[in-house]
């Protein structure tokens, strides 16, 4: 017995266990059940962690209408109240939020708002005193450019104003900060085209008339502008003037006259010129002003429509009118600068002056560039000591009297319209009266303050 075990033995082969090595528990995810394992890494143990699912309390009905008891007791109590404000406060200032939010984006993002706030922020008053510091600026500007540099292309000049003011508008174009223009429906092509044609003709051949006429065969033709535009506005408008308004207009163009007109000195090519400069400028002023009061144009949106039409009819102007040299011009670093701050003097005068036509109207506009001259000679009389003659001295306060008397004339009219419209507004709104029905096509006209 004991030989055959040991013959077993021998014939089977004993085999020993290999040592595993100890892996460090993880954690597992168990599919089936969703649920965390712990699993130790062990060749015949392996150890499964379960957690145990919670027994959901049941609720006693006795104690789930009591809290509801307890509930309903503060709600009487004034909570019913405060909750209902609160939700009431968080409607109206979402509302009010959305009502500043849709006001914010009609201020600044519709013609209709951008007009507003151009009518709100830059009156008559603001509009003709901006414009008045401008063209001040801009004689002392041009006068250096034209004497001091030596610049003598006016047409180039021009030319070089309404690029900078073009390359302005298009930087605020590109921050959003220009205003939005109204619809193309709204004004055809052909009034916009028109009015970058004149303003190019009325900017280019005023400074060709300065170079060939003197100053007062210059003024001369200033003085034919308000005429001009009193009688257009007239034919196309139907816009009648008074009889004191046109005494009025009558004295500050004797005045400006005796004030400024002291030498006739001109030429063949300098008179028709001046001539020639005359219709363009009455309907440069008059198509300025009628389009922002008709429709819901501002001025720089109009400038950023018509500016590049006006330079291309300056393009080919220049080589008709401007003397030959201008490439041949010294641009150094003190030429260039001079003629850059004209330029942007000259940004700021288109800009002012729409305005000002925005703001009063043509004849406004005229009147108030006869009153900068007379100021510009009293100025120089007084500060500089320069000797204009008595005669200059009492043209210039006859043309002044007639401006105070143009100027009381244009608030007198606007304080009356603004009682009439007040009147009519209350009419409209009484409830003893019925209210008229327009008819199609009926448009109210805006009465705005002419004066100076």
């Amino acid at each position: 017995m004991q030989s055959k075990q040991q013959e077993e033995n021998i014939a089977k082969p004993q085999y020993s266990p290999s040592p595993q090595p100890q892996l460090p528990p993880r954690l597992l995810l168990c599919p089936s059940t969703f649920e965390l394992e712990l699993a130790v890494p062990q060749p015949k143990h392996h150890i499964v962690l379960h957690r145990r699912p919670r027994k959901r309390r049941r609720v006693d009905p006795a104690d789930a209408a009591a809290a509801m008891g307890v509930w309903e007791s503060i709600l009487r109590g004034g909570g019913r109240r405060f909750l209902k404000r609160k939700d009431s406060d968080a409607g109206e200032a979402g509302r009010a939020l959305e009502e500043l939010r849709g006001s914010l984006y009609n201020d600044f993002h519709t013609s209709e708002g951008a007009k507003r706030q151009q009518q709100r922020f830059c009156g008559p008053i603001i509009a003709l005193t901006f414009n008045f510091m401008v063209a001040v600026g801009i004689i002392m500007a041009n006068k250096m450019v034209m004497g001091t540099v030596g610049f003598n292309f006016p047409i180039a000049l021009s030319l070089i104003h309404y690029l900078v003011a073009w390359a302005l508008m298009a930087v605020l174009k590109a921050l959003y900060l220009l205003p939005i223009a109204p619809p193309s429906k709204s004004t055809p092509f052909s009034s916009l085209f028109a009015l970058g044609v004149v303003m190019s003709f009325s900017t280019g051949l005023a400074n060709v008339s300065l170079k060939h006429n003197s100053v007062g065969f210059y003024q001369m033709a200033k003085i034919a502008v308000t005429p001009t535009i009193v009688v257009a506005e007239f034919i196309h408008f139907q816009k009648k003037v008074s009889l004191q308004k046109v005494i009025a207009l009558v004295i500050v163009s004797f005045g400006v006259a005796v004030a400024t007109v002291t030498d006739l000195e001109f030429n063949f090519f300098g008179a028709c010129v001046a001539v020639a400069w005359i219709i363009p400028s009455a309907v440069n002023k008059i198509l300025w002003s009628n389009l922002q009061q008709s429709g819901n144009w501002t001025a720089l949106a109009l400038m950023w429509k018509t500016t590049p039409i006006t330079i291309f009819f300056f393009v080919v102007l220049m080589p008709f009118l401007d003397p030959p040299g201008f490439w041949s011009f010294r641009w150094d670093f003190w030429n260039t600068s001079a003629i850059t701050v004209s330029a942007l003097f000259g940004f700021l005068l288109q800009w002012s002056g729409a305005l000002a036509l925005g703001a009063t109207s043509a004849v406004s506009h005229v009147v108030l560039g006869q009153f900068k001259t007379i100021v510009i000679m009293l100025v120089a009389y007084l500060v500089f000591n320069s000797d204009p003659g008595f005669t200059s001295l009492c043209g210039a306060v006859i043309a002044l009297g007639g401006m105070s008397v143009y100027t009381y004339l244009g608030i007198k009219e606007s304080g009356t319209g603004g009682k009439k419209n007040h009147s009519n507004s209350a009419r409209q709104n009484s409830p003893l009266l019925k209210p008229k029905v327009t008819k199609d096509g009926e448009k109210q006209e805006a009465r705005t303050v002419d004066s100076v």
